[in-house]
């Protein structure tokens, strides 16, 4: 029970931003250096006789001439363009294989990634994007806050009588879960980490998120979940940076084009319904291709709105993903939900509960939302045309989940 006494600290806010492109409400310093500065992504067509990854796309070859043969043509294309072959992964989602190329000083990755798009035997290339997530300090420091707001405003309860998205696949692409808080202890059906070279251990951004979407109801701590009957896929492809001196807002978080991608193929393949990318940069052709396929296949997809790019940044400004941004007192965005996203009580890697504001926890209430729609609707054509706008264009959640078949015959109707 002592953790029911664990004070409630400073909140940590994750927006996502592009490096060099920070949206205006963010500190504008670029992200830490590092080898994915310098990288790019060239795409080579597989044959129709390419051998094929193992089920789980861990990104390996089988053995044999193929692998040799696809490894060859990269190296050539390496010394042709005058970069190094890093590494290799097998894309047969997309029918391409992805070989990853670090650029050296003299050249920028862009230059070398539009050469390499040129060149006859190349379907694509860019470079390998850095998004960043960064903090926004809120002036509380009390106890442990007892009242989420969509507990008030959505009627949360009322809402569980109906649903609790029992068995939703939820994949969370953002960085590692802390599965075995006391909250999420049970809800954690998968957990893979797609980022190399660092440490993998629990971190805030993704715990935060997680909580949001399907902490464990009644039992007597913490926060109760949006869908706390959903199962989470942890995908992990985002990393935390150590807080640095002059970054008052506490530690950043990171990702790559190449590990977003890898969790979105896992995503795919192991059939998540709802898949949650609390993020946002600058269009990438390789995650715009996943998208598409996993749109293609009835998959929800949502993603945080920035108010700091004019079109809301990617992945939210993608064809057919879901964006969500926090409510404010701005006037609605054409197209854009808005959800909670204002001093939100959730959980952290260290067993306790923190205050967080943001897109990102927005984003967390609506994949929570369409968890509870879509455990009464598993195919819906749509479920953001399903949601009902209430004053001020915020969700109306009992109205929403009621326009779903259910086989309650009760309301949610609020007073």
């Amino acid at each position: 029970m002592a953790s029911l006494r664990r004070s409630l600290a400073l909140g940590l806010a994750m927006v996502f931003a592009a490096v060099g492109l920070a949206s205006a409400r963010d500190d504008e310093r670029p992200a830490s250096a590092g080898a994915g500065d310098r990288q790019i992504l060239v795409m080579l067509e597989s044959p129709p006789s390419h051998l094929r990854p193992d089920f789980d796309y861990g990104g390996a070859y089988g053995d044999g001439e193929g692998r040799s043969a696809r490894l060859r043509i990269a190296a050539g294309l390496a010394r042709r363009y005058g970069v190094a072959l890093v590494s290799e992964w097998p894309m047969p989602l997309l029918g391409v294989d992805c070989f990853i190329m670090a650029v050296p000083a003299e050249q920028s990755p862009e230059e070398a990634a539009l050469r390499l798009s040129r060149d006859p035997g190349v379907s694509w290339s860019e470079p390998l994007h850095l998004y960043r997530g960064q903090g926004e300090p809120i002036a509380h420091n009390d106890p442990l806050y007892r009242v989420q707001p969509a507990a008030k405003e959505w009627g949360l309860a009322e809402l569980h009588q109906i649903a609790t998205g029992r068995n939703v696949r939820v994949a969370v692409i953002d960085s590692m879960i802390e599965k075995n808080h006391p909250d999420l202890k049970g809800q954690v059906e998968v957990s893979e980490n797609f980022v190399s070279g660092r440490p993998a251990t629990a971190e805030q951004h993704g715990t935060g998120v997680a909580g949001i979407i399907a902490a464990r109801a009644d039992n007597g701590l913490g926060i109760a979940g949006l869908a706390p009957g959903a199962r989470l896929l942890g995908l992990r492809a985002c990393w935390q940076e150590p807080a640095r001196a002059d970054a008052p807002s506490g530690a950043s978080t990171l990702c790559d084009s190449l590990s977003l991608a890898r969790a979105l193929t896992f995503a795919i393949v192991h059939k998540a319904q709802i898949i949650n990318l609390s993020l946002s940069g600058p269009p990438d052709i390789l995650l715009s291709k996943l998208l598409d396929v996993a749109l293609g296949q009835g998959v929800v997809v949502v993603a945080a709105y920035d108010r700091g790019f004019r079109d809301g940044g990617f992945p939210a400004s993608h064809r057919g993903v879901v964006a969500v941004a926090e409510e404010t007192t701005d006037p609605p965005i054409a197209g854009v939900l808005n959800a909670p996203g204002r001093d939100i009580p959730t959980t952290q890697p260290d067993g306790g509960w923190l205050l967080v504001s943001g897109s990102s926890y927005a984003a967390a209430h609506v994949s929570g939302l369409f968890a509870l729609m879509r455990e009464h609707a598993p195919a819906p054509r749509s479920l953001s045309a399903l949601v009902v706008a209430g004053p001020a264009d915020r969700i109306d959640a009992c109205a929403t989940l009621l326009r779903t078949p259910s086989p309650c015959k009760c309301s949610c109707s609020r007073p």
